[in-house]
């Protein structure tokens, strides 16, 4: 057994308020470990509480969709029996706390931490789940109660869903970056999967047990998620932001497996904080202007990317087919209620399955041709649908089944991971944080928006809503263009290399797309000779580097003073 590391204290803008190293055991070898594990196993740990989070965010984005048209629901919130409006407003106030949890990382989230958000995150959570099952129905008061629990329910999952993709890609090596984001947007096409399928079995259960058990079952993966956290590291790169190195240190041997006294680990230590310098992170000195600038950085035009790729995934339709595919069963078809579940839960195999497929796709194909795929295959499937019922017989209806199943496919495939994953590589450091926080922002708000108008559109537009699916037609189309000429490919990129394609498009006059292109795959060497070709200021960083690194590498603790 090694020694428990307790005593030891971090270094601090103020020395006279020393911070307590994170608790973590030291192997005879010398190397930190969290849960007893260092490395690659660590790094495990890590994807699993990304995992699991994002299980609990594709969990609440499909489990009303099961119950919200369920005779007990209905029972005990009778405001929304028969009325569209309401409808819409209870399964959408979730996304309005989304969009407050994600306002809220935005504006405090790079001075509270990536750890102590996550551990918010999921508490508050919690809270709003009890609110929700303590509810005494039917009564105007309950609904009212249920709402405001929806809401902080909402609250808790915008706070770690702007949060943990960030730690996770800050406790993680970079070549992994995309994998790892897509199996965590593949992983809400499995929660949404898991709480259809606890939606139908449910659906057999006494009256009081319907809809209280799934809403009641979100508690188990925010619970998994704080008791991973008690024993997992804060982000290294944050650490590092704020000028506490001692316990960067620590969790960077941890993660790569190494003692703390191992010479890569001082490099890489000494390359990190240099950086760190040169972008302006360090004391958290990125301003909300900075998102604005542009020059050969374009900061803003690369979140407008990011923004703009989550709110077309919103308006693409996804949530009115999520939330939504019961209710159309059962109007437009004709089928009974549980017939309509147990196909929802159908489309929803098929939906997790077309997510896992983007895990082996997004690096071999790209980002840039899996957004056009999907949106293509969008657009079709929703002219299938809406065509299907405009005649408005169950026999023709099926046809819009058909549609409706293919989107979920198409949309799994590629729409649903990439915006996650875009905005996290497309944003240079400097600006990262903040700019992956505005996209998830964009997220939420959009998904409000429609969620809120599906119902109406769907009782207002034609037989069986036709003109709904109509509308989301339209709207696939125009993003084809918008993506085409505007998003360039960042597959097999560094993210040093994709500042060069944004510099180099700068600095030529030529579109980004043309600019990704034409740039060949630099090695490291080539990044800064072209870096200094576009006008990037790499002298600064360079000199930080040699500054920097002498610095961190004299001010690094020895294995012996722990």
């Amino acid at each position: 057994m090694g020694n428990m590391v307790g005593s030891a204290t971090a270094n601090t803008d103020d020395d006279h308020n020393p911070i307590p190293l994170l608790a973590a055991r030291i192997t005879a070898a010398g190397v930190p470990t969290y849960w007893g594990k260092s490395g690659k196993t660590l790094q495990r740990l890590v994807t699993a509480v990304a995992t699991i989070d994002f299980l609990l965010f594709g969990y609440d984005q499909g489990v009303m969709s099961g119950i919200i048209a369920g005779a007990p629901f209905v029972h005990d919130f009778p405001q929304v029996d028969g009325d569209s409006e309401w409808q819409g407003f209870v399964v959408s106030i979730y996304a309005v706390g989304c969009f407050f949890g994600a306002l809220f990382i935005l504006t405090v989230g790079d001075k509270l931490g990536r750890r102590k958000a996550i551990f918010l995150g999921a508490t508050v959570m919690i809270i709003g789940v009890i609110i929700q099952l303590a509810c005494v129905p039917p009564s105007h008061g309950a609904t009212a109660q249920f709402i405001i629990g929806r809401f902080i329910t909402g609250i808790g999952n915008g706070i770690n869903t702007s949060t943990i993709p960030i730690w996770q890609a800050e406790c993680s090596h970079s070549h992994n970056r995309g994998k790892l984001i897509c199996i965590e947007g593949g992983n809400v096409a499995i929660g949404t999967l898991i709480a259809y399928w606890l939606d139908y079995g449910a659906s057999y259960g006494p009256h009081k047990f319907v809809w209280r058990f799934p809403i009641a079952f979100q508690i188990i993966f925010a619970l998994a998620v704080i008791v991973l956290m008690i024993d997992l590291p804060e982000s290294p790169r944050w650490l590092l932001s704020h000028d506490r190195v001692d316990e960067a240190t620590q969790i960077l041997a941890a993660l790569n497996g190494e003692s703390r006294t191992d010479p890569r680990l001082k490099t890489q230590l000494g390359h990190l904080r240099a950086a760190i310098r040169a972008s302006g992170q360090l004391d958290n000195k990125t301003k909300f202007s900075d998102l604005f600038s542009g020059g050969p950085t374009q900061h803003f035009r690369r979140m407008i990317l990011g923004f703009s790729s989550q709110m077309m995934q919103q308006l693409s339709g996804c949530n009115a087919v999520i939330y939504y595919f019961p209710i159309l069963f059962e109007t437009a078809i004709g089928t009974s209620p549980n017939t309509a579940l147990l196909l929802g839960g159908v489309n929803q195999i098929v939906y997790a399955l077309f997510a896992t497929t983007s895990w082996f796709a997004v690096e071999r194909v790209g980002r840039r041709k899996l957004y056009l795929i999907g949106t293509v295959g969008q657009c079709l499937s929703m002219v299938l649908t809406f065509a299907a019922l405009i005649p408005g017989t169950a026999s023709a209806a099926k046809g819009a089944a058909v549609g409706l199943f293919t989107y979920i496919a198409f949309f799994g495939a590629t729409w649903l991971p990439l915006p996650w994953l875009y905005p996290a590589e497309i944003n240079p450091l400097k600006t990262r944080a903040k700019a992956t926080a505005s996209s998830t922002v964009s997220n939420w708000l959009w998904n409000f928006f429609i969620v809120m108008i599906t119902p109406v559109l769907i009782s207002n537009t034609g037989q069986s809503g036709w003109g709904t699916y109509l509308f989301f037609a339209i709207l696939n189309a125009i993003f084809f263009p918008i993506i085409y000429f505007l998003y360039p490919e960042t597959a097999g990129r560094s993210l040093e290399e994709i500042d060069i394609i944004f510099a180099k498009g700068y600095s030529e006059n030529i579109s980004y797309v043309r600019a990704a292109e034409e740039l060949p795959f630099l090695a490291e060497g080539e990044v800064l000779d072209k870096a200094r070709e576009y006008g990037i200021d790499v002298q600064t960083e360079e000199q930080s580097n040699d500054q920097y690194t002498e610095k961190v590498l004299a001010d690094t603790p020895s294995e012996a003073s722990v």
